[in-house]
């Protein structure tokens, strides 16, 4: 290895710019050529290279998005246009790709490896659906971003006596929806993994109501219905009325926590140290709080298991 590159793809997520930094210090450090690819897999067909410096990526670990631009590119899919993509990288002397971004982006990155282009894969999602690692670069900033947004919206819901669902990205997982649930103290969460019954949710509203509760917050994950699908059925079936906040984008920007900017920065120096050591079609994650590289399949071949005792814990808390 004396030239690698590294891309973000698929949606931002807080903490991209902290792993893009973490890459290109990294292999300066290690006495890498570094080029940073714009737009992701269609900035290698567009030949969007830009050498990078350790003044790059200067002042930029603090930052939401991601200074390499994201962008979402279908045609990749095709065998022609993956070996052009390959003939191009080869053309600059590049031996080897990081790839920051969820499973569509490691499908991309596994196609390059299989005809001969090492790649290495890093988590970067907020919805913290990538089988083998337990946490996504992202994933713990846009869960603090629903929080506070939640509490914001109880303070009203209680000022007005008022019901509110919450709608929360995840795709078609859960994970931001009931961790943030347990966070804000939410009465009810919907989850695309556990099996959502409206008659269920009505009793639930039913006894707390009957109890003297006068306000109550639902958390609705995008992958089950949406805020105003649930609204709606609330009202045609108990004649409940509910007020609807979907957080939509906010979730995905802003500046990355602590822990996002601390994983980001591990997960992007272990995958340079990955590519150097001669590994490639891997992705690196956490379990246990320990970094781990497993083999970029198991990412996306792999179903995304929900945490269902903090599913329960959420039920039990809520009562």
């Amino acid at each position: 290895m004396k030239k690698i590159a590294v891309l973000t793809s698929g949606g931002d997520a807080p903490g991209m710019n902290a792993a893009i930094r973490a890459v290109v210090r990294k292999a300066i450090y290690e006495g890498l050529e570094v080029i940073g690819i714009e737009h992701g897999y269609q900035g290698i067909l567009e030949q969007r290279f830009q050498p990078m410096t350790l003044g790059s990526v200067g002042d930029i670990i603090q930052r939401g998005g991601t200074m390499l631009y994201s962008a979402r590119f279908p045609q990749f899919k095709e065998d022609a246009v993956q070996q052009q993509a390959i003939d191009i990288l080869k053309k600059h002397n590049i031996d080897g790709l990081v790839v920051i971004g969820g499973d569509g982006s490691y499908r991309g990155a596994m196609s390059l490896t299989e005809k001969g282009f090492p790649c290495v894969g890093v988590p970067g999602t907020i919805d913290n659906d990538i089988p083998g690692t337990e946490y996504t670069i992202g994933f713990d900033t846009a869960l603090n971003t629903v929080m506070y947004s939640i509490d914001k919206i109880r303070d009203t819901a209680t000022s007005h006596e008022n019901s509110f669902i919450v709608e929360v990205m995840g795709r078609d997982a859960g994970d931001i929806a009931v961790w943030a649930g347990v966070a804000a103290g939410a009465e009810t969460v919907v989850i695309p993994e556990v099996d959502f019954n409206v008659d269920r949710l009505i009793q639930r509203l039913t006894k707390s109501a009957m109890r003297g509760k006068k306000h109550s917050i639902m958390i609705v994950a995008e992958g089950v219905m949406s805020g105003h699908d649930l609204a709606k059925l609330l009202k045609e079936k108990a004649q409940i009325e509910t007020r609807v906040s979907v957080l939509g984008h906010m979730q995905r920007g802003g500046s990355p926590t602590a822990r996002d900017r601390v994983l980001a920065s591990q997960f992007g120096a272990r995958a340079v140290e990955l590519l150097i050591e001669g590994k490639q079609g891997v992705a690196v994650g956490v379990r246990n709080h320990v970094l781990v590289d497993y083999d970029l399949p198991e990412a996306y071949e792999n179903k995304h298991q929900a945490d269902t005792k903090l599913y329960t814990l959420s039920e039990q808390l809520s009562i």
